[in-house]
């Protein structure tokens, strides 16, 4: 699953993983609960979580290739993996070795006003880590989780200063991956301004086409 900070990855990642029964492999989620515990990874990884870089190279795939040895079912679905040419090619090579490889690539589209104000409005829950927006999903009670009475708080790569490094980042060192995937015959657009519904419909019928 390939797209900008924002563009909503994780949620059709999460939707279409658990529809066909694939291992759901979010680097993101993988780096904070690394950052959480006080591993080793996670003190290395958390200032460049928190300033919007890229966390090194060698430090992410070997967390994710890891994932993907152990990952059971009929395979795997990378959500917000590989962010860069180098992870790429690294990745298809650990990939090749394990006589594996990536079927296709769902490139959501969607343009920076909307993404800085979906990033900028949300909140998520301190114990559950569901997910809010201020105008798109608020929750009953401000500040307050739905689902388990969690304190909400807005990530610190989501204000509104790093959001803006993010895009920047994602541009330069993360777009190029478009050309890339594209060029492998694997990647195909999906408009992800759309709405939730439409969206995991249009990656529903991709994948059942083979596309």
């Amino acid at each position: 699953m390939l797209g900008p900070p924002g563009a909503g990855k994780g949620t059709q990642a999460v939707r279409i993983a658990q529809r066909r029964g694939l291992a759901h492999l979010s680097s993101g989620d993988i780096l904070r609960s690394e950052v959480k515990d006080g591993t080793e990874l996670g003190r290395k990884a958390r200032s460049y979580m928190e300033s919007g870089g890229l966390v090194p190279d060698d430090l992410i795939i070997a967390m994710m290739v890891g994932r993907i040895e152990k990952a059971a079912g009929p395979g795997f679905l990378l959500d917000g993996f590989p962010r860069t040419l180098a992870q790429a090619r690294q990745l298809d090579e650990r990939l090749a070795a394990l006589q594996r490889r990536i079927d296709r690539v769902i490139h959501l589209v969607v343009g920076d006003d909307e993404l800085l104000n979906r990033l900028t409005g949300r909140w998520t829950c301190t114990k559950c880590s569901a997910v809010y927006h201020e105008r798109n999903s608020p929750p009953a009670r401000a500040g307050t989780c739905d689902a388990c009475g969690g304190e909400l708080k807005q990530r610190p790569d989501d204000r509104a200063e790093v959001v803006a490094n993010r895009l920047r980042t994602y541009h330069e060192q993360t777009r190029p991956l478009v050309d890339y995937y594209h060029g492998r015959g694997v990647l195909v657009d999906v408009d992800g301004q759309a709405g939730m519904e439409e969206v995991t419909r249009a990656i529903e019928s991709l994948c059942e086409r083979g596309a």
